[in-house]
């Protein structure tokens, strides 16, 4: 806390969200925190500092982590703002960095509804035709994007879905191969649902299959231990966890029936890994083995890309992880999934930086570690790890190669097995940008695209190295 009476901290915006997620108006917080309602005014408008006695007081009503409460602002809201405000559509008013900054900062809302909108036009724009030709109004946010966002909201934890899930966990086996079993019995004691492998021919283009008839599970002969360990912990979820998946999709206040069947997956999804992975086990193992990706896998009896999916989740309140950013990534480089964490390094319209070596990754065993650091100096440790091939039931037997990356400040490195090989601090790093549209380094000679933001600067009697010369300003 003596590093907090150092400093003003000017939380004018941060305590205004508070209050209305609380439902509580000014008059009353002022009443719970015992100060008069026209200093809170004058906090929330950032005219007074919060003091470290307010800052105790906050944290003892409303059960909050101080150290979220102070942190510094995400720099994804004003560079995501800034990437909205570059569009062809109105960079011609050249706003300001520090009116943005400015806006990012102290008016969330306003950015917020910003990039609604303007996600609803990257949907019209993608369905130039399909506008013309409905009968009814058109979805203005398609349901991934409406699911990504709230995920992201939520900072991939639903505290929830984790207790449910640990409480069901704290009755069975660690082993997993033990688990599995156990699962199997307990879907046909407390559901009357049985678990059957099939061939493949059989379910042809399924993984799993669930007959409501004979209330039976029927799994790929494909999938590995993993998947089938997972699947069948999914629809025990499914039964177990339905009422507590079903108020959380509720909140979220879906907006159609597409964005809510993918709600219930996704959450079904998260308490079927909280429950393999329980959260505090799982955790004191990643911290522990200083997240050894291979022996958490094989620990927990899960897949690389599950283990992935669960580091990024590790957000309780006294009790977090590393907060790791992770994509999935196609042999075309194309993000086919992501979860941004709290520093996500790329744009969140657009491809990835050519410059990130993530997508190269090809052995499945292996982790690749990269240093990378972005246009204004922050530094980024990377983990990429190649999926293995021919483990889904595609028309041809086998899934095109993909790989998973995770990644996290630099700062976090010496708590990664993985990155020992790396100095954070003196190795050299790879200069990436966000993607190439909205990035202004100069000097870039793997830039696929001008940046929006500059004027072209080409000459018929120069060659640059890069490719796209622009002006400075």
């Amino acid at each position: 806390m003596a590093e907090l009476t150092d400093r003003k901290l000017y939380l004018g915006p941060k305590l205004r969200v508070l209050r209305r997620e609380l439902g509580l108006n000014q008059t009353r917080m002022a009443e719970e925190l015992g100060v008069s309602p026209s200093y809170l005014n004058h906090l929330e408008r950032n005219q007074r500092p919060l003091t470290a006695q307010m800052l105790l007081r906050l944290a003892n009503t409303y059960d909050i982590d101080i150290r979220d409460f102070t942190a510094s602002p995400a720099e994804a809201g004003p560079g995501e703002l800034s990437e909205i405000l570059s569009d062809a559509l109105v960079r011609d008013i050249g706003i300001a960095r520090d009116e943005i900054l400015e806006v990012a900062e102290n008016y969330p809302g306003v950015s917020e509804a910003i990039a609604r909108f303007y996600r609803a036009l990257g949907d019209l724009r993608r369905l130039p035709g399909e506008a013309a030709d409905r009968s009814g109004p058109a979805p203005l946010v398609a349901p991934i994007d409406w699911l990504r966002e709230i995920i992201a909201r939520a900072g991939n934890h639903f505290a929830e879905l984790d207790a449910g899930a640990e409480a069901i966990a704290a009755q069975m086996s660690d082993d997993p191969a033990l688990l599995q079993a156990e699962l199997r019995a307990r879907l046909k004691e407390r559901h009357n649902m049985s678990v059957q492998v099939m061939r493949a021919d059989v379910i042809a283009g399924s993984l799993r299959h669930y007959d409501m008839h004979r209330r039976r599970l029927m799994l790929s002969e494909r999938l590995p231990a993993s998947g089938r360990l997972f699947a069948i912990a999914y629809h025990l979820c499914a039964q177990e966890l339905a009422e507590a998946i079903g108020a959380q999709v509720a909140r979220a206040a879906p907006p159609d029936e597409d964005s809510r069947r993918l709600a219930t997956i996704a959450l079904t999804n998260y308490a079927a890994a909280a429950l393999i992975m329980p959260y505090d086990r799982f955790r004191q193992a990643a911290e522990q083995n200083r997240h050894d990706i291979a022996l958490l896998r094989d620990r927990f009896g899960v897949s690389t890309e599950q283990v992935a999916h669960r580091l990024t989740s590790l957000n309780r309140t006294g009790a977090r992880g590393i907060p790791f950013f992770m994509a999935k990534i196609d042999r075309a480089g194309i993000l086919s999934k992501r979860f941004d964490g709290e520093a996500w390094p790329f744009a969140r319209y657009g491809g990835l930086c050519p410059r990130w070596d993530a997508s190269d990754a090809r052995l499945p065993d292996r982790v690749e570690t990269q240093l990378i650091e972005t246009p204004d100096g922050r530094r980024f440790v990377t983990l990429a790890m190649a999926l293995p091939q021919g483990t889904a039931a595609g028309a041809d037997g086998g899934r095109s190669r993909s790989v998973i990356a995770l990644g996290c400040e630099a700062k976090h490195a010496e708590r990664i097995v993985h990155a020992d090989a790396i100095d954070t601090e003196k190795d050299d790093a790879i200069a990436v940008g966000p993607t190439c549209h909205v990035c202004e380094r100069r000097d870039c000679p793997d830039r696929a695209l001008p940046p929006v933001t500059r004027a072209l600067d080409l000459h018929s009697y120069e060659r640059t190295i890069a490719p796209y010369p622009f002006r400075r300003v």
